[in-house]
């Protein structure tokens, strides 16, 4: 119920400019969803390769074009939610056909993975792999994460670059994926090598139950490992070859800055976790 004029003083300023936001928010994620379905009405194959990518003009087409036809036999949808941005990125991903989805304004990956998430189960996908558009990830191992879910031995799966080959040369993000491992490990029981790692697997069912309990928008990996963990799905891991970006900078930020705010993200979501106290039903 509406507060009464008596009690109107009581409402802090800060809920309305955060409700405010948030409508704001689903506005953009609503227009980009709806204008989507008009151009994208059928349904997708088995398997959606998800990218959201955020000013990846000069990247995305090399990875588009590294995509597999099949992956574990299965047909595969590449999807791609352009994160806003003022660039071609939009314009390389429909010139190479593939399914686009196009935010008004910036929302962060995470928002955008999430819309993603939405589209790829309301269009029919089985399973949902996620990749970046920047080059570091290779298509061509996709099969490697999509083996545990069709052969039932995992329901997620994260391409870890500590079992596999790292072919960067930034040290201190190399002992922040370590130390971050051993971190989630710790609070959910894992026993996981890369938890930072955006490359990973999904059985749809997984996305269907986590995404209306995400929150982040940036900095989201972390979310997914500990809200998955604690729903009680399996996640397993796989290693791949991780490489350099292709071109540009990084969107996350400096060391210092990205290990803060992933710590931020860890602290906050099993707070959230710890709260709420229940696996799915």
């Amino acid at each position: 119920m509406a507060p009464t004029q008596k009690h109107r003083w009581l409402t802090r300023a800060a809920n309305r400019e955060d409700l405010r936001i948030a409508n704001l928010r689903q506005f953009a994620l609503d227009t980009a969803g709806d204008a989507f379905e008009r151009e994208h009405p059928g349904p997708f194959a088995p398997v959606v390769a998800l990218m959201a990518a955020y000013e990846e003009e000069a990247n995305i087409g090399d990875v588009l074009a590294a995509m597999p036809d099949r992956v574990g036999g299965m047909t595969v949808t590449p999807l791609v939610v352009v994160d806003g941005g003022t660039d071609g990125t939009a314009d390389v991903a429909r010139a190479a056909g593939v399914a686009t989805c196009v935010l008004p304004v910036n929302l962060g990956q995470g928002a955008a993975l999430r819309l993603g998430y939405r589209l790829a189960s309301d269009h029919g996908a089985r399973y949902v792999v996620t990749l970046d558009a920047d080059g570091q990830n290779d298509p061509a191992e996709m099969d490697r994460l999509v083996a545990p879910l069709v052969d039932g031995t995992a329901d997620m799966v994260i391409a870890s670059r500590q079992l596999g080959e790292d072919h960067t040369t930034d040290r201190f993000r190399r002992a922040g994926v370590a130390l971050y491992a051993r971190t989630l490990n710790l609070l959910t029981g894992q026993h996981l090598t890369d938890t930072s790692n955006g490359y990973r697997a999904f059985r749809v069912e997984v996305v269907q139950d986590i995404v209306p309990l995400l929150r982040q928008d940036q900095y989201q990996t972390a979310e997914v490992v500990i809200t998955v963990a604690s729903r009680g799905w399996r996640i397993g891991e796989v290693p791949i070859t991780w490489h350099p970006r292709a071109s540009g900078a990084s969107k996350k930020g400096g060391n210092l800055f990205f290990g803060l705010q992933y710590a931020r993200v860890i602290a906050t979501t099993w707070g959230r976790v710890a709260l709420a106290g229940g696996r799915r039903r």
